[in-house]
């Protein structure tokens, strides 16, 4: 494929700035120096490009274009053309060919995942090992600290084979700056991006970028350094009155060949030395002792101890450690909302310096039933101090200090959610289950099953039977109510668990809700909560009857209801009383009230004493494609006013005809 001669200058800049850095005294009079790329020159602020390289047709060779396979390269550059330092820099790509991202040089994913990774949506890139970008002015003009590369390997789909596939814009995430649309030329586009003159950034007191805080936090403080190895301590905070995580597990990415020595407030899933044996780790460190170490793995899996190992001398006695993977909203528990645990890190050469310190990247945190988390990459801050721990007033710093800032995303459709809401209503029988595959139909064979079909409407006593015995209840429902039965049934919703929510009553002044949660798992939920958002009746809450229940400040139109004092357990799924009865869900429920006078123009019989998003334990639940119709809003008490008028009228036209035939 031929290339632009915008991209001959471009890449002829960067091969000439980089062999100037090392080459010995020459005579430059017979030389010009190369072109930069266009745009740069006028630039300001942060310049950004991207130019497309190649791409090659992978194997399989299809005739259909939309499914065949491209092989794609392309460079990314960011340079600091500016008077200010970039610190972190994190530069976004909106990717659009359903890319498959395979490599990039330099930089990390910032939502944590590991190459090959999909992209079509776009995606975020944070530089590494290189975080920061000096000025042209503070370096006198070094190249290799003001400017990153960034080459990509890629596949992409769908596109005829002289199409060129760019991205749809560029453009720098940092705080603080805006970039305005793109320059676009066939293989390359550039941007640059400036100071926002309305931004009012926070004073920077000490050496590195002030802290930042999303739903969950994690620091990694490193307390003491050896020759060859150091001490870590890693503390994660929950900042989201909706976020929480159970028996989470939490996993990175060692960069540099580093192995886990020892651990104390949590332990790695496999406890195996063999990586360390067999691979670069044994071959540089003549005559160490393996025996001991806990994990060597490249990804290690990381979990927290439970409370009966709190008070070990050997693995516990540390502060906030020891909750069998329980992170809960300080709303609920604030000693709860933090977990710490430390690691004894073993380096390789050529990093066995005790100034030579690598935090791990691609961190990621799962839990049972919990939220999605995203988390960037380690941003390098100013040293965590902490009391000192003799009694003396004094304080003492961490040597190096990383934070790892992660954020809740709401479930896609790769990323499927684990719990799911049915509707129902006093206006309508039929009860509106969860969605068809709401939770996912990876591990349902759906050749007995439609997974596109929409699910049946149901009679109300079929919520509390597992759905493998609601297919008769569904079809006589179906029948009775004169609908139209499929040949192939829809696939169950697929999930752990399930949140009914029926609109009760409705009255002049008020009405009424109940909520019912229900457990198929075979495992219960401690200290489980859930949330609703309620856009049209949140101000008419009154209060929540067998539940806690609290309106959050922080999220908008949003209830928090959580379990009693000794309610706080949703048990899991039971056997019937007898061998052929069906399961019975572990169950919770409550009756909800609200008060009209609060929320003029509410419309209960037309869909407004529904929400909009339900979460259970942080994990935000899929809800119905409908919701439950109605021929009028038939409000139960509101039809004796009606009545009474219209009596009331007949009465008067009656008198009036009485009096004019006696006239």
């Amino acid at each position: 494929m031929k290339v632009c001669w915008i991209i001959v200058i471009y890449l002829a800049l960067f091969l000439v700035s980089s062999n100037l850095h090392h080459c010995s005294a020459q005579d430059y009079e017979d030389e010009t120096p190369a072109a930069p790329p266009p745009g740069q020159d006028n630039c300001n602020g942060i310049f950004l490009s991207y130019a497309f390289t190649s791409r090659s047709k992978e194997y399989p060779h299809l005739k259909n274009i939309t499914a065949q396979a491209w092989a794609f390269s392309s460079i990314a550059t960011i340079v600091n053309v500016g008077t200010e330092e970039l610190k972190g820099w994190k530069m976004y790509v909106g990717f659009q060919h359903r890319e498959v991202l395979v490599s990039a040089t330099n930089a990390m994913l910032v939502d944590g995942y590991d190459f090959p990774a999909p992209v079509r949506n776009g995606t975020t890139l944070a530089g590494y090992p290189m975080t920061d970008l000096k000025t042209s002015i503070d370096t006198a003009g070094d190249w290799n600290q003001i400017a990153v590369q960034v080459q990509f390997t890629g596949t992409m789909f769908g596109m005829k084979e002289k199409d060129i596939p760019m991205p749809k814009t560029i453009s720098l995430v940092n705080d603080g700056y805006i970039c305005p649309k793109p320059t676009n030329y066939p293989t390359y586009m550039h941007v640059c991006c400036k100071r926002n003159p309305k931004f009012k950034p926070k004073p920077i007191k000490g050496k590195y970028l002030p802290r930042q805080y999303g739903d969950l936090n994690f620091v990694y403080d490193v307390l003491t350094a050896y020759e060859g190895s150091y001490l870590a301590q890693v503390t994660m905070d929950n900042h989201n009155p909706l976020g929480r995580l159970d028996h989470w597990n939490l996993t990175w990415e060692w960069m540099r060949g580093e192995f886990i020595h020892s651990m104390r407030g949590a332990y790695t899933h496999r406890i195996d030395y063999s990586d360390c044996i067999y691979g670069n780790a044994a071959k540089v460190l003549k005559g160490f002792d393996f025996s001991q170490v806990m994990n060597c793995q490249k990804k290690p899996v990381i979990t927290d101890l439970p409370p009966t190992r709190a008070n070990d001398s050997d693995v516990g006695k540390l502060p906030y450690c020891c909750k069998n993977g329980t992170l809960l909203p300080a709303l609920m528990d604030e000693s709860k909302s933090r977990s710490i645990f430390q690691l004894r890190v073993y380096k390789l050469p050529p990093d066995t310096d005790q100034t030579v310190l690598y935090p791990p990247q691609r961190w990621n945190i799962t839990g049972v039933l919990n939220p999605h988390y995203s988390c960037g990459a380690p941003i390098r801050v100013d040293p965590t101090e902490f009391q000192d721990t003799s009694g003396l007033q004094a304080t003492k710093s961490a040597i190096a200090s990383w934070q790892v800032v992660c954020n809740i995303t709401r479930p896609t459709k790769v990323d499927k959610p684990r719990c799911c809401v049915s509707f129902s209503s006093y206006y309508n029988a039929s009860v509106i289950p969860c969605n068809t595959c709401a939770c996912g139909c990876d591990n349902i064979d759906t050749e007995t099953c439609n997974p596109d079909g929409k699910a049946m409407l149901l009679p109300p006593e079929a919520l509390l039977v597992p759905f493998v015995n609601r297919t008769a209840k569904a079809k006589a429902w179906a029948s009775l109510k004169h609908r139209p039965i499929p040949k192939r049934l829809p696939c169950p919703d697929n999930c752990g668990v399930s949140i009914h929510w029926h609109v009760e009553t409705n009255y002049r002044t008020g009405w009424t809700a109940k909520i019912t949660l229900m457990n198929w798992e075979d495992f219960p939920f401690e200290d489980w909560f859930t949330a609703v958002t309620m856009d049209k009746a949140f101000a008419g809450y009154e209060k929540v009857y067998s539940f806690n229940g609290t309106k959050l400040e922080s999220v908008k139109n949003t209830l928090f209801f959580q379990g009693l004092k000794g309610l706080n357990y949703l048990v899991e799924m039971t056997n019937g009383t007898k061998p052929y009865d069906p399961r019975i869900p572990g169950k919770q429920q409550s009756v909800i009230s609200f008060i009209k006078k609060r929320t003029p123009g509410i419309k209960i019989g037309k869909g407004d004493g529904f929400p909009t998003r339900v979460f259970f334990n942080g994990e935000e639940c899929a809800l119905p494609n409908e919701i439950p119709q109605s021929s009028g809003d038939r409000s139960r008490m509101n039809l004796l006013p009606v009545i009474l008028v219209t009596l009331l009228t007949f009465l008067i036209i009656t008198d009036h005809l009485i009096s004019f035939s006696n006239f």
